[in-house]
């Protein structure tokens, strides 16, 4: 019934998640954080994770530098089960791990220069001047190179949240792990954090996990999601097959909290007795005449109900629900032939 293209293909699995649960004693008894949590992160990709407040987002990224230990299961970066860590092969872990807070973190009593210098003093395994060189080099990454000798109340949020990123790039780490880093920010200087991830993770191929409850940043930025809901994923795959087709009803939720409203056509056509159709395209037929093309080779006319288009990190997408009078089965066999000719994917949704 649909056709759609090619999902991009993983390189190398950096993280896999196996069957991970997480519980916590309470007085009531223990509290289900996580419920058999699968999953596999792809080497340089950036893969997002969303849910509301509670869902278990904070919890599953702080598995991946064990600053939460799974009550069962496995957690594995590079085919290593870091469960089984702990001492100084845990330290070099965290070093390997970079992380990007919300609220920034930074120590107001230290200049810019001296909070990105801190994990790198910390480390200890280069020489001061070398720390230098290195502060200095990931400072000119962020765009923050004449901000050194500033002191965190000086600058602005976004300012503040280029230095964290600094900070967590310092030591050259394996893995950048974003936990809300733009829930603090104005929608603007949310949208240059996310220009700078973006750029972060192509220049230096780093695999990038982020966590959010904005299907914005998701679409923005990201290669791949998992949703969470009450600590279960109960949808994953790539970004613009979950954005274009949500499958589960708290994927469809978020994204309409987001603004993307797809099932408000059932008020207007309510006394219509025309069929209803959700068109969902992507790449280079989202400048093409569609619904020209469509209307002119199968002699039918189409209404349009509601329509989008716009960009899914670098992928153009367009999506229409069209109404359309007298399309019997026959009709709809033809135009599901030509649409597959398109790569065009079609729901009949009454």
């Amino acid at each position: 019934m649909c056709k759609t293209a090619a999902s991009r293909l993983p390189t190398s699995t950096v993280i896999q998640i196996r069957n991970v649960d997480k519980a916590y004693a309470t007085p009531a008894g223990p509290f289900h954080a996580l419920r058999g949590i699968d999953l596999t992160i792809e080497r340089g990709e950036i893969f997002g994770i969303i849910g509301r407040s509670g869902a278990g987002k904070s919890t599953l990224l702080r598995l991946l530098n064990l600053l939460e230990r799974p009550t069962n299961g496995q957690v594995l970066i590079e085919d290593r089960d870091i469960t089984q860590l702990d001492g100084a092969d845990l330290r070099r872990l965290r070093q390997s791990v970079g992380v990007v807070f919300q609220h920034f973190n930074l120590l107001g009593s230290r200049t810019v220069y001296e909070n990105v210098r801190l994990p790198l003093r910390v480390a200890g395994r280069l020489s001061k001047s070398e720390q230098g060189d290195r502060v200095r080099e990931v400072l000119e990454l962020v765009g923050l190179a004449d901000q050194a000798a500033k002191y965190p109340r000086q600058l602005s949020g976004g300012q503040r949240q280029r230095v964290g990123i600094a900070r967590a790039l310092a030591n050259r780490p394996n893995l950048l792990l974003c936990d809300e880093a733009t829930s603090a920010l104005d929608p603007e200087t949310t949208q240059s954090i996310l220009n700078l991830l973006l750029d972060i993770n192509r220049r230096l191929q780093l695999t990038i996990v982020l966590i959010t409850h904005g299907m914005d940043v998701i679409r923005a930025v990201a290669d791949r999601v998992v949703v969470l809901d009450h600590g279960r994923v109960v949808e994953a795959g790539n970004v613009v097959d979950v954005f274009l087709a949500p499958q589960h009803a708290t994927t469809r939720a978020l994204l309409a909290e987001s603004g993307i409203e797809t099932e408000s056509w059932h008020s207007a056509l309510r006394d219509s007795p025309a069929r209803v159709l959700r068109l969902t395209y992507r790449g280079p037929v989202v400048a093409t005449p569609l619904l020209s093309e469509l209307a002119r080779e199968l002699s039918l006319d189409f209404s349009i109900i509601q329509g989008s288009i716009g960009r899914i990190k670098d992928t153009p997408y367009g999506e229409l629900t069209v109404s359309v009078e007298h399309l019997n089965d026959a009709a709809l066999a033809r135009l599901s032939e030509f649409l597959a000719t398109r790569e065009v994917r079609y729901e009949v949704l009454r």
